[in-house]
């Protein structure tokens, strides 16, 4: 099991079933982590002004309001904690839809302790390296922030843009495939077509292109992406 920090992590739980809260509470504070159980959005979006969870569990099926929708408000308060969405369904449809929300994963219930624990354990764990940071060009990234740096601009990023735009900085110069970076930064393949992928290309070059600064991330029609000067 991952060592959890002295200072308990505040973990945000947004559920409706009131068992299955209380039951998901127990078992991250018995792991050392401080959860806070949330049955409605709009208290949710509260707490996360209040409290800045270190990571985020929610429930798609919110009564009145779905959990996608609140991850897109969370990340449109430029919230970058990890979000993990709780799924009764697993089509691409789904993952794709949880993705684009702003999520940086899902889990699949029923509920199991183990694996859910293990996934938060994933997503909370520091990142090795001190203050190593990868370089090309004009754009850093810090290992131990997980944040962006051009042009003495620093840019927030959630877990999975910081996967995505580590990959491709630990890969500079060579084109990488679809294939390649789902198994390497989601840990598994889709099956069929999805637009994953271009949705976090598209969220990274929203936030490394500023006024002006040239496109780093080049796509490869037909095969993948590449991180080359034009």
């Amino acid at each position: 099991m991952t060592p959890i920090p002295e200072t308990n992590p505040c973990i945000l739980l947004v559920e409706t079933d009131p068992v299955l809260a209380q039951q998901i509470s127990l078992d991250l504070k018995e792991s050392g982590y401080d959860p806070i159980a949330i049955s409605d959005a709009k208290t949710a979006l509260e707490k996360v002004r209040e409290s800045r969870p270190a990571l985020i569990a929610i429930d798609r099926m919110l009564a009145g309001e779905s959990g996608l929708q609140l991850s897109a408000e969370i990340r449109a308060m430029g919230n970058v904690a990890p979000i993990l969405m709780l799924m009764a369904r697993d089509t691409v449809e789904d993952r794709v839809a949880c993705l684009e929300a702003g999520a940086d994963d899902y889990f699949l219930k029923p509920y199991r302790a183990e694996e859910f624990l293990r996934l938060v354990h994933l997503y909370l764990q520091p990142e090795p390296g001190g203050n190593e940071q990868l370089r090309f060009g004009d754009l850093a990234l810090d290992l131990s922030t997980r944040k962006a740096i051009r042009n003495g601009r620093v840019i927030e990023l959630t877990m999975k843009e910081f996967e995505l735009l580590k990959y491709l900085m630990e890969y500079p110069r060579e084109v990488l495939t679809r294939e390649q970076i789902l198994e390497n930064v989601w840990g598994y393949d889709f099956m069929g077509e999805s637009n994953v992928i271009e949705v976090y290309i598209r969220y990274l070059r929203l936030k490394i292109e500023h006024e002006g600064e040239k496109r780093l991330i080049q796509t490869v029609r037909g095969v993948g992406y590449v991180l080359r000067e034009p």
